[in-house]
């Protein structure tokens, strides 16, 4: 199967690529390195990758690419943490809508016109944002309220292409809902906004390696946003990679929606210990509450069951062992001056 994946320079994507190739598919990843800058993969020359660098929004680049493509995967977008929602609320909604159109204008005209079999969205736990049903299944997307943040709100919108461009053009698709990546090779994004949490910078509003860092130069109490009684679950990016895979290979997938994630449930504050205890031992734990952001979501708790009944996909790498992966490489980060 050849797979174009948009936003190939990501964070997920690197885990997911690097999952395709494995599985013997090809992928033509397309990326304008406007978030990281450049950066290297592992697969950079793997004999079935292929990278071309430029924007996504550009659709005749887009058609060139996808001319003999089996599948498009739309995860080109402007993202990051949750201050990044704040400092970029019009840019997210707009310049998200402009790729995100792009990659459909491409996906009906290469189903019409050549092979393509399907569109895959790359949608977000953000679109939950305003529900009250816990856990989340699929279906209650379509029972609560919109989202209240520009990236919640723009992530549902491209949830409404894949049923308008199905509805109109019989352009099946399939979107998916990850839920908190945690792994190795994630960067604070060019365009991300400084701002301190006690005495320390934060890394790119995303908790893990704010948490790291923090404790890796001896914040002490360590500060935690909000009360940290958020939940949240935390998914190992080769978990996430698998799910995806099996979302794009199987025919069950076609015109559904599934969330991507691990079933454990961890507060921000239970996170923040197990990080604290992993770096420095048996010292005893303080940390105090910082003000929280406006868009940041007390639970997100997906319901599980759709992906493990249709795909047979369960997440099964625990926390303690993504952590044991990740503490170490974000550790060198921050010594080296990278975060």
């Amino acid at each position: 199967m050849k797979i174009v994946w948009t936003g190939a320079a990501g964070f997920i994507a690197g885990y997911t690529i690097e999952e395709l190739l494995n599985n013997g598919h090809e992928v033509v990843g397309i990326d304008n390195y406007s978030k990281y800058g450049k950066v290297e993969k592992s697969y950079d020359k793997h004999p079935k990758y292929t990278f071309i660098e430029g924007d996504a929004k550009d659709i005749e680049l887009m058609k060139k690419a996808s001319k003999d493509a089996d599948v498009i995967v739309s995860g080109a977008a402007m993202i990051g943490g949750i201050s990044y929602f704040h400092e970029f609320a019009y840019d997210l909604l707009a310049e998200n809508e402009r790729i995100t159109a792009a990659a459909f204008d491409t996906a009906v005209w290469a189903h019409k016109e050549k092979k393509l079999k399907k569109i895959v969205v790359m949608s977000s736990s953000m679109v939950y944002e305003s529900t009250d049903q816990f856990p989340s299944p699929e279906t209650a997307v379509e029972t609560s309220p919109p989202p209240i943040s520009t990236y919640g709100f723009q992530k549902l919108a491209c949830e409404y292409f894949a049923r308008g461009g199905w509805e109109q053009y019989q352009l099946p698709y399939t979107i998916i809902r990850p839920f908190n990546c945690v792994g190795i090779g994630e960067k604070r994004a060019l365009s991300d906004k400084e701002i301190y949490s006690g005495n320390v910078k934060l890394a790119m509003s995303h908790v893990v390696p704010d948490l790291v860092q923090k404790i890796v130069k001896g914040q002490d109490p360590l500060h935690i946003l909000g009360k940290g009684n958020q939940v949240r679950h935390y998914t190992y990016g080769g978990d996430l990679a698998q799910g995806i895979r099996l979302c794009i290979e199987k025919k069950e997938a076609l015109n559904n929606d599934f969330n991507i994630s691990t079933a454990q449930s961890t507060t921000v504050l239970e996170l923040a210990e197990k990080i604290w205890h992993k770096l420095n031992g048996d010292k005893p734990f303080k940390y105090t509450s910082d003000k929280a952001f406006e868009h940041d979501v007390q639970k997100r708790i997906p319901d599980t069951t759709k992906a493990k009944k249709v795909l047979g996909y369960e997440a099964t790498t625990s926390l303690d062992d993504m952590l044991d992966e990740v503490i170490p490489w974000i550790k060198e980060q921050v010594e080296n001056g990278n975060i």
